[in-house]
């Protein structure tokens, strides 16, 4: 459902668009001067305003100039009972969606509210796409990814929060714009925050706004993120890296959709869907005191664990397949070989570092085809982050069963016999199994479901 302000001094003129807008089921709200309408564009987000010319205290060009300068946004409707042609085109060059004259038809307010209203999930929805043409769409084949997928799904249609985990450059982001443009919210603002990126004397600020004065460089009043995102998602990247301090007062907006700025008194009522990601487990943050307990059982309502590119390799040709395209590479596909070699490199920068590394062959291959002679120079650190037979897997005279396998049965044998000496090494206990080898618990629980080991010894 749609807010929207009225501003006008006229009794009639309230009484008559108010009644319009709320027989089709609008939110409004009237008030009789710009002042108080300014005031409870601070207060609450609104997505369109009815704008009277002629005002007490403030005058409506005035007020529309601090509009479109406070909320660029926000579509703004003119009206006037003392219209003329060098005032509307003075309102539409100053950024009003469309100027109407008194008195007011019914089917005209009609009309313009909707292409207003239109106009505005219009522009919200060409900056997100314009977003995921710039970082990508999730990309996936794998049984994996199509879990990741159902689950988004699943999980848009409501406004449940959700937590996103997994290990850097594995496309968390991306799963939460997914989320929000299946989303009811998809018309309305996609806020991000990167709370790893944020100092900490900052993120406060950052977050719930600040009051003129309320510190030394606090030169005038700003919004924070919640407010931006009103009516929209607002995504918490990297939310482990959050001090304490913020967590509470994130834990008591997410309770009661109230914030309060920074050196202000009044409190503010927002309507924002949250969703969260983090690279670290939460889990044990909570266990070493460092992550509110409290808050993770808010946020990981629906949890989603993306899984890292090296357990999903299967994805890797359709993966480098897009970004070549996308880099106008000379190379349209690898042959078998190329495609082995990236089989068998560890990703520690997940689909990110395969991004780069289309990139690079982008540049650097001039063949339609490109083998693994062609790819392997440019594997950044293939000398030591590639699994070598000659040093991940026996050799032949202390293993030579895996050489008669294919390469995929011989991983995954190999994987077996690992995990099994981990778990006896570590007594069995899958989350310090999971420590010692550099896996999310998570992670380590499917991988023993898959390969049918057992945990109970």
């Amino acid at each position: 459902m749609n807010d929207v302000l009225i501003i006008d001094d006229e009794p009639g003129i309230r009484t008559a668009l108010r009644s319009i807008l709320e027989d089709e089921r609008y939110r409004v709200l009237a008030v009789e001067d710009a002042i108080v309408g300014l005031a409870q564009l601070e207060q609450k987000s609104y997505d369109l305003v009815f704008l009277d010319i002629w005002l007490p205290r403030l005058g409506g060009m005035e007020a529309l100039e601090r509009i479109r300068k406070g909320w660029p946004d926000l579509e703004v409707v003119v009206i006037s009972g003392h219209a003329n042609v060098d005032m509307a085109v003075r309102a539409v060059k100053l950024g009003a969606f469309d100027f109407l004259e008194k008195p007011l038809s019914l089917d005209k307010v009609l009309t313009v509210t909707r292409n207003a209203l239109a106009m505005r999930k219009l522009r919200a929805e060409n900056a997100d796409l314009k977003q995921v043409g710039a970082d990508e769409e999730l990309i996936g084949e794998s049984e994996a990814m199509r879990n990741v997928m159902a689950l988004i799904d699943q999980a848009a249609a409501s406004d449940a929060r959700i937590l996103i985990t997994g290990e850097n450059g594995t496309g968390k982001e991306l799963v939460a714009r997914a989320v929000h443009r299946k989303s009811g919210r998809a018309g309305r603002p996609f806020v991000e925050v990167n709370c790893a990126a944020i100092p900490d004397t900052l993120i406060e600020s950052e977050l719930f706004g600040h009051e003129k004065g309320a510190f030394t460089d606090a030169s005038s009043t700003r919004r924070g993120r919640f407010e931006t995102a009103t009516g929209g998602t607002l995504f918490l990247d990297e939310i482990g890296d959050m001090t304490l301090q913020a967590q509470s007062k994130v834990l008591r907006a997410i309770q009661e959709q109230k914030i309060e700025r920074i050196g202000g008194e009044k409190t503010i009522e927002v309507d924002v869907r949250i969703v969260a990601a983090t690279n670290k487990d939460l889990r044990a943050e909570c266990a070493a005191g460092r992550f509110r307990e409290d808050l993770f059982f808010r946020l990981n309502v629906i949890p989603i664990s993306l899984p890292a590119l090296r357990e999903r390799t299967e994805d890797i040709p359709l993966l480098m397949g897009r970004f070549l395209a996308s880099f106008g590479a000379t190379a349209t596909r690898l042959d078998e070989g190329a495609i082995a070699l990236l089989k068998a490199h560890a990703w520690p920068g997940n689909v990110r570092e395969l991004k780069n590394l289309a990139e690079r062959i982008s540049v650097m291959c001039d063949q339609s085809v490109a083998d693994a002679a062609a790819i392997g120079p440019l594997l950044q650190g293939a000398e030591t982050s590639v699994r070598s037979p000659s040093r991940s897997l026996p050799r032949p005279a202390e293993g030579a069963e895996y050489f008669s396998l294919a390469f995929n049965e011989a991983r995954d044998l190999f994987e077996k016999n690992y995990l099994v000496h981990k778990l006896e090494e570590n007594g069995y206990n899958v989350s310090r199994t999971a420590e010692a080898i550099g896996l999310y618990p998570s992670n380590l629980h499917a991988k023993i479901r898959k390969l049918g080991l057992r945990t109970d010894r």
